[in-house]
C-alpha cells in the first residue's frame, strides 16, 4: 500500500453517513470488503502499479456481475412478459378505467395467471445498490472499523480514487487527472445513450398496442442518464464501478434478449 494522504472527502462527510458506516454489521461488511480490495490490490501491484486499486475494483465488479447473471436473466424475462401482456393490460385499462379498484384487481389476476410480477424487472436493479454503497464507503471514510483507510491514497493515472469530478472542479484543480474522470463520464454517457435507443427499439412492438405504456417507456428510457450525473458526484472509485457495470449491463442485456427472444 502506498503512502497515506489526507482523506479528500473527510471534510464533506455528514454525520448521517458516518453513523451508517459505523453501525456494527455494516462496519464489519465494509471491513471485509476493504480486506478483499486491499488484498487484490497488493496482488496486482507488481503488474498494474499505481492503477492496481482501480484494477482491483474492475475485477471485483466483473466477478460480481458474473454472479448476477441469473438476476439479469430474470429482468430480461420480465421485459418479454410485459411486452406479451401489454395488449391485454391495455384492454383492461379501457374496460375498467372508471373503476380503479377493480382494474387493479383484474391486473393482479392477469399477472397471477401468467405467473408474472409487475415489479420483476425492478427488483434485480436494486441488487447492485449495496455494492455501490460499499465502494462509496471504501473511498470516503478516513477509518474503517477502527483502522486507517489506506485506499484513500490510491489513484488512477494521477486522479485520486477518493475524489469526485465535481470536487476537483469546485476546488479549481485543472490537469491531466480531469481527463480520467471525463473519459469515464463520456463512456457512461455513451452507454446511457445506446441503452436508451435499444430500449425504445425493444419496446416499440408493445408501444403500438399500448399507447399509455409507450409514454411510460419513453420517460423511463431517460433514466440511464441519471447515472452520468451520479457518476460525477461520487468518488472516482465508484465511477470506475459504474463504468464497468453499466457497460456490462448493456452487453449482457443484448445477449440475453437474443437468447430469450420468442421464436418467430
Amino acid at each position: 500500500m502506498r503512502g497515506h494522504t489526507a482523506p479528500i472527502h473527510s471534510q464533506r462527510e455528514d454525520t448521517f453517513t458516518v453513523d451508517i458506516y459505523t453501525f456494527g454489521p455494516i462496519a464489519a461488511v465494509l471491513d471485509a470488503a476493504y480486506g478483499v480490495v486491499a488484498g487484490l490490490q497488493h496482488t496486482l501491484d507488481p503488474i498494474a502499479g499505481g492503477a492496481s486499486a482501480a484494477l482491483a475494483i474492475v475485477i471485483i465488479t466483473l466477478a460480481l456481475r458474473l454472479l448476477l447473471i441469473p438476476v439479469g436473466a430474470s429482468q430480461v424475462r420480465a421485459e418479454f412478459t410485459r411486452r406479451r401482456l401489454a395488449p391485454r393490460l391495455q384492454e383492461l385499462q379501457k374496460k375498467y378505467k372508471k373503476n380503479p379498484e377493480l382494474l387493479q384487481k383484474k391486473m393482479l389476476e392477469l399477472y397471477t395467471s401468467e405467473k408474472a410480477s409487475p415489479i420483476a424487472g425492478v427488483l434485480p436493479a436494486l441488487a447492485q445498490a449495496p455494492v455501490l454503497s460499499i465502494v462509496y464507503g471504501l473511498f470516503i471514510l478516513p477509518t474503517i472499523n477502527g483502522h486507517d483507510n489506506g485506499l484513500l491514497a490510491e489513484n488512477l493515472f494521477g486522479a485520486p480514487l477518493a475524489s469526485s469530478f465535481t470536487h476537483l472542479l469546485t476546488t479549481g484543480a485543472i490537469g491531466p487527472e480531469l481527463l480520467v474522470y471525463a473519459a469515464l463520464l463520456v463512456v457512461i454517457a455513451a452507454v446511457a445513450f445506446t441503452s436508451r435507443r435499444v430500449a425504445l427499439a425493444f419496446n416499440r412492438p408493445a408501444d403500438d398496442a399500448a399507447p399509455a405504456m409507450a409514454r411510460v417507456n419513453s420517460v423511463l428510457s431517460w433514466l440511464p442518464f441519471i447515472t452520468v450525473l451520479f457518476a460525477a458526484l461520487v468518488p472516482l472509485a465508484a465511477t470506475v464501478y459504474l463504468t464497468v457495470t453499466t457497460t456490462w449491463t448493456l452487453v449482457e442485456r443484448a445477449l440475453l434478449r437474443r437468447h430469450y427472444a420468442p421464436a418467430a
